[in-house]
C-alpha cells in the first residue's frame, strides 16, 4: 500500500534543487544588501490582514509561486535586526555560516533531545557546552549546561533548578531577590514558576545602577526575622537598559555566607568575556551557581539560541528527570547525555550546531575581535556626544549601550519638555524607517538608547543618524 503521490508531501529532485538555490540565492542577497534597505518596517493589522488574510488553501499551489509570496509580502515586513543601522533592544547581528548551519539542522530534521536519536548532536552540545564552561571558569568535569530557545528559557530552567535544589517540594516560604535593572524576563520565570509577589524583593540600585548591597543585606536580615526563607540571589552581568554589571564577587559572597543560590542572568553581556578586559569585567562570575548566556545577542547566532550553564550537571538531571515508559529503551549510560533530562523541552532542535560551525569557520579570535570593535565604537560614540553642545551623555559606554539625549546648551528646556522632545525624535526616526533608535527611562529621564553590537555597524552609521536624529529635532 502507498499513499497517493500528492500526499508524499514531496518535490522532484529537479524542483528540491532549483527551490533550494532559489532560497538560498534570496539568503545571500539579503545578507549582501540588508545596508540597501530599511531596517524598520511598518504596517498595521488591518494593512497585514489585506496583504496575506486568505483561507486555509485546499488545494496545491505552484511552490514557486508561494516562495514569491514570501519574498514580496512577508520577508520586506519584517524589521532587519541584523541592520548596521538596527541600534535598539539587542539587536540580532547572526552570521551567515550559523543562517546556514540552521538550514542544515532543519533540512536533516535533526532531533536534539535524546542521545539514542541523534549522538553527534548531542555529542556537540556537550562539546560546545564544554567550551563555555571554560571561557566562564566553571568546573569542566562535574559542570553542565543546556542550549535553550533564549535568556527567558535559560533563566526560567534557572530558577527551576534553584527551587528545587533549595527549597525541595516546599517554598512557601521562600525569597528571591534581584534588582531594579533586572530583566523581566526573570520575574516572568518567578511567577510562572509558582511564587506570589510577596515572596519577590526588588531592590533598589544605586547611581550607577548597580545592585545596591546595603539594601540587600538588610531585606535579607529583615526576611530571615520574618521567619522567611531566603532562597535566592539574581544578579546582572550586563542589564538591557545600561549594559551595567553587577558587582558580582562581593554578591557572590553574600550568596555563600547567606546560603542562597547565585544566578547571574548574562544574556546580554556574557559575551563580554571575549573583550580585553573582559574577565575583569565580568570578576566574580565563575562563582555563580548558573549562568544565563546568549549565543543569540553577543555571540552573533541567530534566533534562536540561549545558554544555561551551572556548576554541576547533576543539579540539572536531577530536577528534569522523568522516566516514562516510551522512554525506558532509549537512558543510555551515565556518560550519554539525553538533554530532554537537563531541561523543560523534551523536543528539541538541533542548536548547537550552528554555534560549532561558526566558531570552527572563524575562530574564537574573530569572535574577541568582534566584541572589542563594539566596545570600541561605542566608547567612541561617547567621546562625539559629550563633545556636542547639543547632547547629553544620561549613562556612559558601558558593554556597548550609550544612553544619551538630547538637551542642547542654548536652550533652557524643562525635564517635561526633554521628556517630550526626545520622545518625538524617537517616534520620527523611527518613522522615517532609516534607523531603529527607540527610548528608555533611566532616573525618571527619557533617554535614547543605542545598543552597538553589530559588528558591522560603522561610525558613519552611527553619525548618520545622530544627524537625522538633530534634524528631527530642529
Amino acid at each position: 500500500m502507498k499513499a497517493k503521490p500528492e500526499a508524499r508531501l514531496e518535490l522532484t529532485e529537479a524542483e528540491m534543487r532549483d527551490y533550494g538555490y532559489k532560497v538560498i540565492d534570496s539568503i545571500i542577497a539579503h545578507h549582501l544588501n540588508q545596508e540597501d534597505k530599511k531596517p524598520v518596517s511598518l504596517a498595521t493589522r488591518k494593512e497585514m490582514d489585506s496583504l496575506l488574510g486568505e483561507d486555509i488553501p485546499e488545494h496545491a499551489t505552484a511552490v514557486d509561486s508561494v516562495l514569491e509570496t514570501v519574498m514580496e509580502k512577508v520577508m520586506p515586513y519584517t524589521n532587519l535586526l541584523s541592520h548596521p543601522k538596527f541600534f535598539s533592544f539587542v539587536p540580532g547581528p547572526s552570521n551567515y555560516v550559523s543562517a546556514i548551519a540552521d538550514t542544515l539542522a532543519t533540512g536533516f530534521n535533526v532531533f536534539s533531545g535524546g542521545w539514542v536519536a541523534s549522538p553527534a548532536a548531542a555529542e556537540l552540545e556537550i562539546l560546545t557546552i564544554n567550551w563555555l564552561l571554560n571561557l566562564y571558569g566553571f568546573p569542566q568535569k562535574k559542570g553542565g549546561g543546556i542550549f535553550t530557545s533564549g535568556g527567558s528559557m535559560a533563566n526560567l530552567t534557572a530558577l527551576v533548578t534553584a527551587r528545587n535544589i533549595k527549597c525541595g517540594d516546599d517554598y512557601s516560604k521562600a525569597v528571591i531577590y534581584l534588582s531594579d535593572q533586572a530583566h523581566s524576563s526573570n520575574i516572568k520565570a518567578i511567577r510562572i514558576i509558582g511564587f506570589r509577589k510577596d515572596q519577590i524583593r526588588i531592590i533598589p540600585t544605586d547611581g550607577e545602577f548597580k545592585f545596591s548591597l546595603n539594601k540587600l543585606k538588610n531585606a535579607i536580615n529583615k526576611d530571615r526575622l520574618a521567619g522567611l526563607v531566603p532562597f535566592c540571589l539574581l544578579a546582572s552581568a550586563g542589564t538591557t537598559n545600561t549594559g551595567t554589571v553587577d558587582q558580582l564577587q562581593d554578591l557572590g559572597a553574600i550568596a555563600k555566607s547567606e546560603n542562597l543560590w547565585f544566578h547571574v542572568d548574562g544574556a546580554y553581556g556574557g559575551a563580554v568575556i571575549l573583550a580585553k578586559n573582559g574577565k575583569q569585567l565580568l570578576k566574580g562570575i565563575e562563582k555563580a551557581d548558573s549562568l544565563t548566556v546568549d549565543p543569540h545577542k553577543w555571540f552573533y547566532q541567530p534566533y534562536e539560541m540561549g545558554c544555561l550553564l551551572v556548576r554541576n550537571h547533576k543539579w540539572l538531571s536531577g530536577t528534569f528527570t522523568e522516566k516514562p515508559e516510551y522512554l525506558k529503551d532509549i537512558e543510555g549510560n551515565s556518560s550519554e547525555i539525553n538533554f530532554y533530562d537537563h531541561g523543560i523541552q523534551l523536543t528539541r532542535r538541533f542548536r548547537a550546531l550552528k554555534f560549532y560551525m561558526s566558531v570552527k569557520t572563524f575562530g574564537l579570535k574573530a569572535f574577541r575581535e568582534a566584541v572589542q570593535y563594539n566596545f570600541d565604537l561605542c566608547e567612541e560614540v561617547e567621546r562625539i556626544l559629550r563633545k556636542s553642545p547639543k547632547w547629553e551623555v544620561v549613562s556612559p559606554a558601558t558593554l556597548a549601550i550609550i544612553n544619551f539625549r538630547y538637551n542642547p546648551i542654548d536652550q533652557n528646556l524643562s525635564e517635561q519638555e526633554l521628556d517630550k522632545l526626545n520622545s518625538r525624535i524617537s517616534e520620527k526616526v523611527v518613522s522615517s524607517r532609516e534607523a531603529m533608535l527607540v527610548t528608555t527611562i533611566l532616573n525618571k529621564q527619557t533617554v535614547l538608547r543605542m545598543c552597538l553590537i553589530n559588528p558591522r555597524t560603522t561610525l558613519a552609521h552611527v553619525l548618520e543618524t545622530i544627524e537625522l536624529c538633530e534634524k528631527m529635532a530642529e
